[in-house]
């Protein structure tokens, strides 16, 4: 995995770039999955058959795993608290906090009052240090070259979001030596590759081979 990490054009193209700048004060470091979580938006897309043109990442800082869904440029901030709990808190509970990057969408009285009634705090990243929590911009740069990478069209972006969050999820992230699919599960995927493996039919038992 290492070395296709580094043979790979699209994995080269998105690593970060060594910087000169003063390390910021980093976020304290959760102790388990999805305890915390940035979540971050993403715009200026072609819109897709919907018109939606954006995309909201939402990342747990411990495994690094993502979740991301396609909006509109014009998503509300309901719409965004369903995305959280169809993307996020359907599988894996509540965190414990969010760090946001001072967007509109994040601050809105909703989000206020939908934390307080959850027990949640809302973190901010520090005004004049935007990349205070970095993982989303890592994250949505690294999406746009592998959208490009499997799209015919690019107008086609949003059919694409799953093997991308798949693809990220499934690749080895440098803070922990592990994909965030197996930090998460204890465990790898199954791939297509693996389908010919015999399998147990649901409904009699019987040994099947996929074909």
């Amino acid at each position: 995995m290492r070395k296709y990490v580094r043979a790979c054009e699209v994995c080269q193209r998105v690593k970060p770039a060594a910087s000169s700048q003063a390390p910021l004060q980093s976020l304290p470091t959760p102790s388990e999955c999805w305890q915390s979580i940035s979540m971050d938006f993403g715009f200026g897309l072609p819109p897709d058959s919907k018109r939606r043109t954006g995309v909201v990442v939402f990342v747990d800082r411990f495994s690094k795993m993502v979740h991301l869904a396609a909006v509109p440029a014009e998503v509300t901030a309901v719409q965004t608290a369903r995305l959280f709990v169809d993307m996020v808190f359907k599988h894996h509970g509540m965190s414990l906090d969010i760090v946001s990057d001072r967007d509109p969408r994040f601050t809105a009285r909703f989000w206020q009052e939908v934390f307080t009634l959850l027990s949640t705090q809302l973190s901010m990243s520090a005004a004049d240090h935007p990349q205070t929590d970095s993982q989303t911009e890592l994250v949505k740069r690294a999406l746009g070259n592998l959208l490009k990478s499997y799209a015919h069209s690019f107008q086609q972006w949003s059919d694409c979001l799953p093997m991308a969050e798949f693809a990220i999820n499934n690749s080895v992230h440098a803070s922990t030596g592990h994909t965030p699919i197996y930090v998460n599960a204890m465990r790898h995927p199954r791939l297509p590759s693996m389908l010919g493996m015999v399998a147990s039919s649901l409904s009699g038992g019987e040994s099947t081979v996929a074909s």
